[in-house]
């Protein structure tokens, strides 16, 4: 006698399921680029992950749940910065320190890249949310093409044409604003 197939599972209504399988990708990402190991980044994606699972009947809705994710991981991550033994100086002395440049920016060259930022922020709410949706997903979060058609369900032609068509709109925006590109 053989015996009977396992029967397949109904697609999970499971909040903390569904949350895990849309964010995994995207907190591994958020977490190694703050810690920059993978071994490292994955413990501490998993940490958020679980930390998450157990609190998540006394998450309030104060904001999105993938907001409170994050905030998770981030507090991970400043506890595991915190800790880190490759983060630690020993301090020599005060002399060793005269040869050491500032690491800020010249106030003024701070100023300007500022001003570029604002210059960036503000021709980005002006072009269709749509676009500006999908310009976020490649360009901040560092999604693939395939990537961002997966999480907004549209063709990879779609994403190519619609990016396209954002990058050019942001352009003629910044040209608008007088934000060279060059620079």
């Amino acid at each position: 006698m053989h015996p009977a197939p396992a029967a397949v599972p109904p697609p999970s209504s499971d909040p903390v399921r569904e949350l895990v399988l849309a964010q995994r990708d995207r907190l591994r990402r958020f977490v190694g680029r703050h810690v920059g190991h993978g071994s490292v980044a994955e413990d501490i994606t998993q940490q958020a992950f679980a930390e998450m699972s157990l609190a998540y009947d006394r998450f309030r809705g104060e904001s999105k749940p993938s907001t409170w994710l994050y905030g998770i991981a981030l507090n991970l991550i400043r506890n595991h910065l915190a800790r880190s033994p490759e983060r630690r100086y020993a301090f020599v002395d005060i002399d060793m320190l005269a040869s050491e440049p500032c690491p800020d920016p010249d106030p003024v060259d701070r100023a300007r890249w500022r001003q570029k930022v604002g210059l960036v922020d503000q021709a980005m709410a002006e072009i269709p949310e749509d676009l500006r949706t999908l310009l976020h997903l490649i360009a901040v979060d560092d999604l693939s093409y395939e990537e961002a058609a997966r999480q907004l369900d549209l063709p990879i032609g779609t994403v190519r044409s619609r990016l396209s068509r954002a990058r050019a709109q942001l352009r003629l925006r910044l040209r608008a604003h007088g934000a060279g590109l060059d620079s």
